[in-house]
């Protein structure tokens, strides 16, 4: 017997139109019209997303390695977990290594999926893919040459508290830390 509710209506709206408002180089923005359940008609705008991959580099004393950059669109600094989209036809586990090396200077010699996030699901179709990292040694990063970033190894109790403070708000982070946490209470590495 499952432990998922038993669904009682069918919710799903069907496609009748779709067009692409926007294309840019990372970005597509679409517009359906969809058919609702009662028949009528309505406008689905949103953003189509390549995917992308977050990493947990978790160290062996439970520290945990983030970056400090900046993000135009809110125009602040951001301490977050190393992460990097989806190049075409590439597999999320083959780019949280690269952007881990890329980004960070690191590589992991055991890797794990922790699980799929789905940060935006009223506006995108993003897929994030979480992996956690352990075994890191240091071999010397490859930054892409637009690329800014500062790397901080941070005791796993101080990015907590970050995220109590309001100083660590990025979502992808904020859950990947909390696995960190019940990692390290030991509880085993199945869905939170």
């Amino acid at each position: 017997m499952s432990d998922e509710p038993q669904a009682k209506d069918d919710f799903t709206e069907h496609e009748l139109a779709a067009t692409t408002i926007y294309r840019g180089r990372l970005l597509q923005v679409r517009e359906d019209t969809v058919r609702l359940p009662n028949g009528q008609h309505a406008l689905r705008e949103y953003v189509l997303h390549p995917g992308a991959a977050v990493i947990l580099p978790l160290f062996e004393d439970g520290a945990v390695l983030l970056e400090r950059q900046f993000r135009y669109p809110l125009r602040r600094h951001f301490y977050e977990l190393p992460a990097g989209k989806l190049d075409s036809g590439e597999v999320p586990l083959v780019t949280a290594k690269r952007e881990l090396r890329e980004e960070t200077g690191y590589e992991a010699e055991h890797w794990q999926h922790l699980c799929t996030l789905h940060p935006c699901v009223g506006y995108s179709d993003e897929a994030i893919d979480l992996f956690l990292a352990r075994g890191l040694s240091f071999r010397g990063h490859s930054r892409d040459v637009d690329e800014f970033l500062e790397t901080l190894v941070v005791p796993l109790d101080k990015a907590l508290a970050w995220v109590g403070q309001g100083r660590i708000t990025e979502v992808k982070t904020i859950l990947g830390l909390l696995w960190a946490d019940r990692l390290g209470r030991g509880e085993s590495v199945g869905p939170l």
